[in-house]
């Protein structure tokens, strides 16, 4: 049974506003509009209060002898105001209590502690690799104080330190606000963080005999408000003020990480984790943030062919329409990392081509325990919703092998999987009169198909997918197709039309548009509609919500 959380009376700089009990008084002047810098605090980490820039000035209920609130005018208590200036992360909201965010005092100490953290801080933001999006420079410019008083030298710390195989530290930039110490502990469950020496001394180190090998250690670099922790992948690359930010979704699992792609000019430099509380929260995996790599493979598939030999788009469709008309009896291996649109004009096809025996091949893996699931396919669920599998994928994959060795099924149509993944050997693909397979890298099938076609990956490529629990989500084109590679979607309606279909489809949003017309659960919806963070689609999967 849910109970309704009460709502606290706080005045913040002079206007009574309402809050659910419980919020920290940090977080309800920003839901006021009052923005409290803040090093230390992050929402989804305990508080420990150390880097004091959230300070501000508090007051409570004035009490009567009766120890009752003494009522003002306006019916609001009377606020007692506390001499001193109080941090707002680690107070939680109280009936009645007032907070000041910009008074003289809260000011004068905001300039106080900018001076403090900025004692020994290198003066090497020009050549610093967190510049264009650090904290502490954005602040010392609003809070701090525009001369510096410090006359002695500054304490010198170990500058280029390789905490692990992707996280390098320059500790003299650090600012000693534990939060890389408490993502480690408390999210990641790797407690290999911590605090070495004293005073103006201290700095972040690995306890002995460990190294920040987690595959989630780049965390700590997207949450580390200054230059300290930076990615030893992306350090020095490329300033992030020319980036091209793109919000999509990570496709090497089932959850489906909310993303940032950052490149320039067609070239993806990082990938960094988007805020969702329904998905990932602020987190992802560092394995998933460095797939990137493989868009831009020797392996990629750039042109169309036929028995190996490059030729037009147009020769392409017609031979593979021509030699799977031919074959006879056909089948179909489709994809769970294709998005909706994909397996529904993958669905229509198979209409199109008598093709009733088609499936999806299979990934698990162990998971986690935190943001990896089993499922390592991005879309098993739509695959389900939209037919092109079963409850259980691959239960007729060892019939279509079967029926493939003893020659009922002479021809297959495989959209974006290699067949050798699901038991096929060479000797078996072979005896095929027609193999036409869609892919993005070259494999073991695309070199023993007749027609090759290539796809795009995911970044290059716009749709929506649905993760394991229930949720559809967008992805959006950060980059341009390489080659002559085209969208998947593109390949396959022009399959379809070569096939007689009468789809008049255009633009993806034709694609979402026809499916949203067939697919009761797709009623209503466009692209826009899904927005940045998605919307719940289906019934949420009981399966096991991540620990992050």
């Amino acid at each position: 049974m849910s109970t309704e959380v009460p709502l606290l009376n706080v005045q913040v700089d002079g206007v009574w506003m309402q809050f659910p009990k419980g919020t920290k008084l940090i977080d309800a002047c920003n839901k006021a509009g009052k923005f409290i810098p803040h090093y230390c605090y992050h929402p989804k980490l305990s508080i420990p209060g150390n880097c004091r820039m959230c300070l501000i000035e508090m007051g409570m209920p004035k009490m009567g002898p009766d120890r009752k609130p003494i009522m003002a005018a306006d019916g609001h208590a009377e606020i007692a105001w506390i001499p001193r200036a109080q941090i707002s992360c680690a107070q939680d909201i109280v009936e009645g209590m007032g907070v000041r965010t910009d008074s003289p005092m809260v000011q004068e100490c905001r300039k106080g502690v900018m001076e403090f953290l900025l004692i020994n801080h290198p003066l090497d933001c020009p050549i610093c690799d967190q510049a264009g999006e650090c904290r502490l420079q954005e602040f010392s410019v609003e809070y701090g104080n525009a001369e510096s008083r410090f006359l002695e030298r500054k304490v010198k710390k170990p500058k280029n330190v390789e905490l692990g195989p992707r996280v390098t530290l320059d500790a003299e930039r650090c600012v000693l606000c534990s939060r890389c110490i408490r993502f480690m502990k408390e999210v990641a469950h790797d407690d290999v963080l911590g605090f070495v020496d004293r005073g103006g001394f201290s700095t972040i180190a690995c306890h002995p005999d460990k190294t920040l090998e987690s595959n989630y250690s780049l965390n700590t670099v997207d949450i580390c408000p200054v230059g300290a922790l930076t990615s030893t992948d992306f350090r020095f690359k490329m300033r992030v003020w020319f980036l091209k930010e793109t919000k999509t979704i990570d496709v090497s699992d089932g959850l489906g990480c909310n993303i940032l792609i950052g490149s320039r000019e067609d070239k993806i430099f990082r990938i960094t984790p988007r805020e969702n509380n329904d998905v990932n929260q602020f987190w992802m995996p560092d394995s998933h943030r460095l797939a990137y790599k493989a868009i831009h493979s020797e392996n990629r598939l750039t042109q169309p062919t036929v028995d190996s030999k490059p030729v037009e788009w147009s020769e392409a469709i017609a031979v593979a329409l021509s030699s799977l008309k031919a074959a006879g009896s056909l089948a179909m291996v489709a994809s769970a990392r294709l998005t909706n649109e994909e397996l529904y004009l993958a669905r229509h096809l198979a209409k199109a081509l008598n093709i009733t025996l088609h499936d999806v091949i299979p990934r698990k893996g162990q998971p986690d325990g935190i943001l990896i699931p089993e499922d390592r396919n991005p879309n098993t669920a739509g695959a389900k919703l939209l037919g092109l599998t079963g409850e259980t994928p691959g239960t007729a994959l060892p019939e279509l092998l079967d029926a493939v060795r003893k020659g009922t099924i002479q021809g297959i149509v495989c959209l974006g999987e290699d067949l050798t993944e699901c038991g096929f050997s060479l000797e078996d693909l072979a005896k095929l009169k027609a193999l036409v397979t869609t892919s993005t890298h070259s494999n073991a099938t695309t070199k023993a198909a007749h027609v090759v076609l290539p796809g795009t990956v995911w970044a290059e490529k716009r749709g929506s997918m649905i993760n394991i629990h229930g949720r559809l989500q967008r992805l959006n084109k950060a980059v341009e197709p390489i080659g002559h590679a085209k969208d998947d979607w593109e390949i396959l309606a022009a399959l379809l039309a070569g096939a007689g279909s009468n789809l008049s489809l255009h633009s993806i949003e034709d694609v979402f548009r026809a499916l949203s017309q067939d697919v009761a659960q797709f009623n209503g919806l466009n692209l826009g509609k899904i927005g940045d963070l998605g919307i719940q689609l289906l019934p949420k999967a009981e399966v096991a919500t991540p620990t992050a």
